[in-house]
């Protein structure tokens, strides 16, 4: 068993330390911003002057995590990125056209993708094991993945995040390969839970099951049908898809394979980046523990729900979650 006791996420609603955010839910568009928390907060003032975006988004999402969950410090920190620290990387290569002779190193160190998880490392001062994982879109579920296989190895508690970072050159590539879909939509945005072997009054749901196929042509319904199925479950059994494609698949084709389960694309709300499955998470996370209906036909009672990550048919990831009375 795998529960869910805490959640944190910055993105482009007032998700980070608000209990009523899911209430308060804005479409993403060309004008929307990143809301960030005050990290000096989080982060020492002489350390915050060195890093980047996502380390911040990291670093604050880890130890709001932890406060939830009232512990001193998790069996492992591990973290799914898709493109990793992209503001240091363009530095680094800035400075290796421009700067002659020997180039400084900082940039270089700062850019790598195990970046993130280390300074939450160090920042929490944990040296249990770390680990970072970059599939693409798949990212956070391999993260996810890993850290139920930690709790199977009995550790109790686990710290699972993602983050993604956009800078300007991306929206250019977005442009100059007429990427229409996401175009001026791509997006930063970090979230991390705790997971544990353990339900407790802080508990806010029960994780199910998560699983991946990359990179390959799969049927997804046939995928759908027996993830459930090795869950002693069926898609009656379903009560919300929360679904995301990065802007490759049309949501109303997904809603005509599903129906009549009800299908709510996320992705509207987070914009697009290669982890935004986490923030799908957190959603699904706060609707099943406050019981909310408005996203489901009739606001039926929402006992499961599916979160559906398929990009362009060839990575899909399936996360199962449940309320914890189903």
């Amino acid at each position: 068993m795998y529960y869910i006791n805490a959640c944190s996420t910055i993105s482009h609603q007032g998700s980070f330390q608000n209990e009523s955010w899911i209430n308060e839910l804005k479409i993403v568009t060309n004008n929307s911003k990143l809301i960030t928390p005050n990290y000096k907060e989080f982060v020492d003032a002489a350390d915050l002057r060195r890093m980047s975006k996502i380390i911040r988004m990291g670093i604050a999402c880890s130890k709001d995590c932890i406060q939830q969950a009232e512990i001193d410090n998790p069996d492992a920190i591990i973290v799914g990125t898709g493109l990793g620290c992209l503001t240091d990387t363009e530095k680094f290569l800035h400075n290796t056209l421009t700067i002659e002779g020997l180039i400084p190193p900082t940039a270089f160190i700062q850019s790598t993708h195990n970046t993130i998880a280390g300074q939450i490392s160090l920042a929490l001062k944990n040296h249990q094991y770390n680990m970072t994982h970059t599939q693409n879109s798949l990212s956070f579920e391999h993260a996810l993945m890993d850290g139920m296989l930690c709790l199977d190895e009995e550790k109790d508690t686990v710290l699972v995040g993602s983050a993604d970072e956009n800078i300007a050159l991306m929206d250019e590539l977005s442009k100059s390969f007429n990427w229409s879909e996401i175009e001026n939509k791509l997006t930063s945005g970090a979230s991390f839970f705790i997971v544990s072997n353990a339900k407790n009054n802080l508990t806010k749901v029960q994780l199910i099951d998560c699983f991946t196929v990359g990179l390959n042509d799969t049927n997804p319904k046939a995928l759908i049908t027996s993830f459930l199925a090795k869950n002693n479950l069926s898609l009656n059994d379903i009560d919300l898809v929360l679904f995301n494609s990065n802007g490759t698949l049309k949501l109303d084709i997904i809603q005509k394979e599903f129906n009549p389960i009800s299908v709510l694309s996320y992705e509207h709300f987070c914009g697009y980046y290669f982890t935004n499955v986490a923030f799908g998470m957190h959603l699904a996370t706060e609707i099943l523990n406050k019981k909310k209906t408005s996203f489901i036909t009739n606001n039926k009672p929402v006992h499961r729900i599916l979160l559906y990550n398929n990009f362009n048919n060839k990575n899909i990831g399936l996360t199962l979650l449940q309320a914890l009375e189903a």
